[in-house]
């Protein structure tokens, strides 16, 4: 593509008018002075409706890319979200034939409101559960309140030694990275975790089981067995409840369904890779949340501050998980099954 030409100059401009007035056509002059038609247009109108023949003030440097190449560029960054800025100095340079700055492609992008962010963490989910999971909403999406606060909501959950899998930030001034302070440290194996079991529902939490070992569907069988009628009771919901838990393989084995199918009053069945309709997963965040206030330093430690910090979660906290279920269901259909924004 070829550069901008340079802007008319103010003789160019008086001898276009000039010549207009002379009865000379737009495509005829713009044949005499070598510009488009268009410019000539624009120059003559400008003069007509202005009286104004010199140059237009202006403030700061040019732009190098003019707005249809600014425009080009954006409608690249909206097919490809993932595409660097260097890459799209690459593009300017085969598209436009102009060198630009990565920072210039990204002020672009920051004044279409445009911002370089940390791509969220989402379970994939295929075609097949996003038909299910939004068959579930749309089956449970008027449900009051009060019926969510009948669902006991159960799940496993691991807790490490030295704080959550993710990558926590420190504030710290340079150099200082290396102050024991500002590291987050790591030992081999993770340090040691702790696998637990427990359930909640709106009036508070169930029991918490400590899981020693791998975890089958023989041991969940037990779990369930010995703590779910137990935590029923705790809650207040003996004999009137609905229990609910995901689809991991051990949950759906045969023996499992068959124990729930004659013990447990009624079965919430939610659908594959839905964590945000298990809201037990949210006081899974909240309790690691609450366990970094404490110094861990090895299992024994940690199991104690986990019952601690469990048995002091408040009924206001687990109220106000289970209210939130309504909008929830209401975005997996506003995103037709697919990843929301819980």
């Amino acid at each position: 593509m070829s550069r901008k030409k340079a802007e008319t100059t103010v003789e160019e401009r008086k001898i276009i008018f000039k010549l207009h007035q002379e009865g000379e056509s737009y495509v005829e002059i713009a044949k005499l002075i070598g510009r488009s038609k268009y410019t000539i247009q624009y120059i003559i109108k400008r003069v007509k409706t202005n009286n104004i023949l010199l140059h237009k003030k202006r403030v700061g440097r040019p732009k190098i890319l003019i707005a249809r190449e600014g425009k080009t560029l954006i409608r690249q960054v909206q097919k490809n979200p993932r595409i660097s800025a260097p890459k799209l100095v690459t593009m300017c340079n085969n598209m436009f034939n102009k060198t630009v700055s990565a920072e210039t492609c990204r002020r672009i992008l920051r004044s279409e409101n445009f911002h370089g962010r940390a791509a969220r963490k989402k379970p994939f989910i295929n075609k097949i559960n996003r038909a299910k999971r939004l068959a579930f909403a749309k089956e449970y999406v008027n449900k009051s309140n009060s019926f969510w606060q009948k669902v006991i909501f159960s799940d496993e959950s691991r807790f490490n030694i030295f704080g959550c899998d993710g990558t926590g930030k420190v504030w710290r001034k340079p150099n200082k990275e290396l102050e024991l302070k500002n590291l987050r440290p790591t030992v081999k194996h993770g340090g040691g975790s702790v696998m637990v079991w427990g359930c909640m529902a709106a009036s508070g939490v169930g029991n918490l089981v400590f899981i020693d070992g791998l975890m089958d569907k023989y041991k969940y069988k037990s779990i369930l067995e010995q703590n779910l009628q137990e935590s029923a009771v705790k809650l207040g919901m003996q004999g009137n409840y609905y229990f609910q838990h995901d689809n991991d393989p051990k949950h759906t084995a045969q023996i499992v369904r068959e124990w729930i199918l004659y013990h447990i009053p009624d079965f919430l069945s939610t659908p594959p890779q839905s964590p945000d309709v298990n809201r037990i997963e949210n006081l899974w965040a909240e309790i690691e949340k609450r366990l970094r206030k404490h110094e861990i330093s090895n299992k024994q430690i940690l199991k104690e501050k986990i019952l601690e910090v469990w048995n002091r979660i408040e009924q206001s906290t687990t109220e106000k998980l289970i209210k939130s279920m309504q909008n929830r269901l209401i975005e997996i259909i506003k995103h037709n099954g697919g990843p929301t924004k819980y």
